[in-house]
């Protein structure tokens, strides 16, 4: 009979994104913590590596269910939180059917934790709820977090001696949220993808973050009559995932088979090396730009990612580099932006970072851009008709030295 479990802190990562190359130290390290710690999760466990391609979330899911009791749904991986086996362990006070107005997560689960009754909650900000591609969040919204996290205290406060939050909303916005709420103990930072860990206090309240893609976690336990709060780095190298885990080890071993699988070799100038994905892309429109002859095409850095390469691409590594399964698509300019070019790529550049376009800068009057079909159907009305070519296809192209054309059909 497995023993009770005494609960004396709260261990929480965050951006995780599927990163289970180097996760077997996360993996024990979190089975050893549980009997004595409330495992938390702040959200995008999904997405992000050649795992979650290959194996459709099911890896993500055998972990989620096997080690965590609580989650905050993130932008990525959205869809699998209404799953039957994850939608029980989220929480999220701020998501809501846009028609009846109910809750979409239970908004609310409470835990003894050092003798202490503690509620946990978790919002999504409304940024990080709009990078969701938009047919994922049909019918569905975001409430202000500062409102409902009052109501929400407001309603059970004789129900909890301590306030934890899990927010997917990027550091800078929780500091400004922990200035709002000042009720909250901890906040536990996600979505931001930045080098700010903290724990930083905002009057009484700590905002801290974990290390993202299983590089470490957040720690939070009560010390005396206030709540103190650190970050650590899980073990590294090879570690013998716990015995619980076997069918997790089992998938990991079939998809680490597959991904091994050669591409073909590396152009020089990226052997070697961890490309700078501006570079990348910045060819990969120069040459979607001519060899498909698109009047223009528009990428975002952030749909690559950070990936050494050594003299032969693998899928493993196409799929760490370009992992979000981006179809291009030829999306149709808004009215307002047709003799603005200038203003439409301020705009988008203030919703997803910086860009790549080709031409540079974009010529006055144009009808349509080739782009992903995320940038499509979220910031430019999903008018679009699909190119017949995944980025993908179009990085593999750059990163081997191939020629692009229009008749790709399939990856690899």
């Amino acid at each position: 009979m497995t023993a009770a479990r005494v609960l004396e802190r709260i261990v929480a990562t965050t951006d995780f994104h599927s990163a289970f190359a180097t996760a077997d130290g996360m993996l024990t390290h979190l089975q050893k913590a549980r009997p004595t710690s409330l495992i938390a999760d702040c959200g995008d466990f999904f997405e992000g590596s050649g795992y979650y391609r290959l194996a459709g979330g099911a890896i993500e899911r055998a972990v989620l269910t096997g080690l965590y009791d609580v989650l905050a749904p993130g932008n990525h991986g959205w869809p699998h939180h209404f799953e039957p086996g994850l939608r029980p362990l989220t929480v999220c006070a701020n998501a809501i059917d846009d028609i009846s107005g109910q809750p979409l997560f239970r908004r609310l689960r409470t835990f003894l934790i050092g003798g202490r009754r503690v509620a946990v909650t978790a919002v999504i900000g409304p940024d990080a709820f709009l990078d969701i591609p938009a047919h994922q969040r049909q019918g569905q919204r975001v409430t202000d977090p500062v409102r409902t996290l009052r109501e929400l205290m407001l309603a059970h406060h004789h129900e909890a001696d301590a306030w934890m939050l899990l927010s997917h909303s990027g550091f800078e916005q929780d500091l400004a949220l922990a200035a709002e709420c000042p009720f909250l103990d901890v906040i536990f930072a996600g979505h931001c993808h930045s080098d700010h860990y903290a724990p930083e206090p905002v009057g009484d309240t700590l905002v801290v973050k974990g290390g993202e893609l299983g590089a470490g976690y957040a720690l939070a336990e009560p010390v005396g009559a206030v709540w103190a709060a650190h970050t650590c780095t899980f073990p590294t190298g090879t570690a013998a995932v716990p015995h619980d885990l076997a069918c997790v080890v089992r998938q990991m071993s079939v998809v680490r088979e597959k991904l091994a699988a050669p591409l073909g070799l590396i152009a020089e100038s990226y052997r070697g090396t961890v490309p700078d994905r501006h570079q990348v892309l910045a060819e990969v429109a120069l040459r979607l730009h001519s060899g498909l002859g698109a009047d223009a095409v528009v990428l975002n850095d952030t749909v690559l990612r950070p990936q050494r390469l050594g003299t032969v691409l693998t899928f493993g590594d196409l799929l760490a580099i370009e992992p979000f399964a981006n179809q291009l698509a030829y999306a149709r300019i808004p009215d307002a932006y047709l003799h603005n070019p200038g203003g439409l790529t301020a705009y988008l550049t203030e919703r997803v970072g910086p860009l790549v376009t080709a031409p540079n800068p974009l010529p006055p009057g144009l009808r349509t851009v080739l782009t992903t079909d995320f940038l499509a159907g979220n910031f430019l009305g999903n008018r679009t008709r699909r190119a017949g070519m995944s980025l993908g296809q179009a990085v593999r192209h750059v990163l081997t030295g191939a020629p692009t054309t229009a008749h790709e059909r399939s990856l690899p």
